[in-house]
């Protein structure tokens, strides 16, 4: 399978300037984490994300504060325990190679808990977070229990593994899945938005898009794939306006406005982790399209899904890892 280009280019990347909302890979690095985005680093009151990378035999441990988590595996595998009063919830995930290789199981833990991460391969773990009221019980997620759904058709088919989605899998605030564009289409298209809470209608939500890209097999060796992230102001919020070039590692905070199109350079597959919180009393995923683009969606049913999807499906029960 392709590797993921976050690590190739590295030194050219060292001097890449981002922005207030496209923070470059490395550029929010802290202790173990090669990317640490919390509330007050976003400038924001809910959504927070963290990138874990162990080396074999590595350990970690976090407090949960006043936030819940999913611990998703982004390569290799690991054990998550959630310590308790009366007894540790122990939960080992099997994980993957890569996240273009397959879907992944990962862990839930609850506000106000310790939790230790041992990893005896050593791999790279994505802890996304949201700040909530109720602390649910840890739990383990299978990854064939991971819905996997095609999105859009032609050049705007992508896939989605909605490990964490609203409806999916339950939580208190965090919302959360992964987004997969074979190279040369277009995804988060028609450009949509979530920054005003109207009931039934629109959901308020903080995200954050967290990238790797596919490193192209006829690509010269240690040339980085990129692709582009496109945000325009919808009148409420910050009035937030991003045109970024997005490389592996790279994440771009979105606290409000018009996000769309994701866009996938040709020969380089691109992933994004969409990590979402809100102050809503309704754990919802609401969203309302730009209007000069939502007539699109009435074309996709003229037109095949993109054959490249999906790259891949979730596992039998047996099993569960991907592969």
């Amino acid at each position: 399978m392709p590797e993921t280009a976050h690590k190739a280019g590295t030194d050219e990347r060292a001097g890449r300037a981002g922005s207030a909302f496209h923070v470059t890979a490395g550029s929010a690095a802290a202790g173990p984490y090669a990317l640490d985005i919390d509330p007050a680093r976003a400038g924001w009151a809910h959504s927070s994300l963290r990138v874990l990378e162990l080396e074999p035999g590595g350990t970690h441990t976090f407090g949960t504060g006043d936030s819940e988590w999913i611990v998703l595996p982004l390569n290799g595998g690991c054990t998550v325990t959630a310590e308790d009063a009366v007894e540790d919830a122990v939960f080992p995930l099997a994980g993957r190679a890569s996240v273009f290789s397959g879907v992944t199981d990962f862990a839930y833990v609850p506000r106000d808990a310790t939790v230790r991460i041992d990893s005896a391969d050593g791999g790279r773990f994505a802890l996304t977070g949201a700040r909530c009221a109720r602390r649910l019980p840890a739990r383990y997620g299978p990854a064939s229990g991971v819905p996997v759904e095609l999105r859009g058709t032609g050049n705007c088919s992508r896939q989605v593994n909605n490990f964490g989605a609203a409806g999916v899998f339950e939580a208190d605030r965090l919302i959360a899945v992964e987004v997969l564009t074979p190279g040369g289409n277009w995804s988060s298209f028609p450009p949509h938005k979530h920054d005003e809470e109207r009931p039934g209608e629109e959901s308020e939500l903080e995200e954050i898009y967290y990238f790797e890209i596919a490193h192209a097999p006829d690509a010269p060796e240690g040339v980085p794939g990129i692709g582009y992230q496109r945000v325009s102001p919808s009148g409420h919020g910050r009035g937030t306006d991003v045109l970024a070039e997005v490389r592996g590692g790279d994440a771009v905070l979105i606290p409000d406005g018009w996000h769309g199109p994701s866009m996938a350079v040709p020969g380089h597959d691109m992933y994004y982790l969409n990590v979402m919180a809100g102050p809503g009393l309704d754990r919802a995923w609401l969203i309302c399209d730009h209007p000069d683009h939502a007539w699109i969606r009435g074309s996709w049913e003229q037109q095949p899904v993109d054959p490249r999807l999906p790259l891949y499906t979730a596992p039998a029960v047996e099993g569960e890892a991907g592969q």
